[in-house]
């Protein structure tokens, strides 16, 4: 199944270059304007497939496997 990043970007970049060739058929010169949105891929958090485990003491959170404790106090994560 494609994730919404991929759509994102299939469609950020289709309509930019659906932008340029109208540009290009109505100014009648080359002109492209690639506006690629990289956003949802700057900002991306933890996959939502991964379980996320918290410390109920402090509040450590971690989607890593390798954490069975809290780095910070020893808490079980849960």
């Amino acid at each position: 199944m494609v994730r919404s990043r991929t759509v994102t970007a299939v469609v950020g970049l289709v309509g930019s270059l659906l932008v340029s060739a109208l540009l290009w058929w109505y100014f009648d010169t080359v002109a492209f304007f690639l506006f690629v949105p990289f956003v949802p891929f700057l900002f991306r958090r933890g996959e939502p497939d991964e379980p996320v485990r918290e410390c109920p003491a402090c509040g450590f959170r971690t989607t890593d496997d390798a954490y069975e404790y809290c780095p910070r106090d020893g808490t079980k994560l849960e």
